[in-house]
């Protein structure tokens, strides 16, 4: 059976996704948290995960990584959007991308899905991190799927 890495952040959606994956798709769905710092909310992914159809799910610690790599030279470099907004958590999209692409390559997944609305930019940033990494991964997105 194929597998789906699911970036997977315990909400409703994105745990609502997982059994849409494996009805619609036929994948096996491991999915992937990727800690950017969240704290208490990390708790009861697993069993929350494994009830909702998950075959696994890794909880990955990026905030070493994402504060050396991204976050710190960002603020060194003053930058800022629209000349007030920082950019912390668009600096997180290219660790997270990376961190998934990882794991799909541990697994050996055919795709790589994401439930990131269409509200931002956040689509863009997690698809082109993805495909700039791994061209040949299937990236699927949910909320454009007329499926979901």
């Amino acid at each position: 059976m194929d597998k789906v890495i699911l970036a997977y952040s315990g909400g409703l959606d994105t745990t609502a996704v997982i059994p849409w994956l494996k009805e619609t798709y036929g994948y096996e769905v491991v999915c992937c948290c990727i800690d950017c710092g969240q704290g208490d909310e990390l708790d009861g992914l697993e069993e929350r995960a494994q009830i909702s159809g998950a075959s696994k799910l890794y909880i990955e610690d990026v905030v070493d990584d994402l504060c050396e790599n991204y976050i710190m030279p960002c603020v060194q470099a003053g930058a800022v959007y629209e000349h007030k907004y920082l950019m912390g958590t668009a600096m997180a999209r290219p660790t997270i991308a990376a961190k998934l692409v990882e794991i799909a390559r541990k697994e050996n997944a055919v795709a790589i899905c994401h439930g990131a609305t269409g509200k931002g930019n956040d689509q863009i940033r997690f698809e082109l991190g993805i495909k700039a990494l791994a061209p040949d991964i299937k990236v699927i997105a949910p909320w454009r799927d007329d499926r979901w």
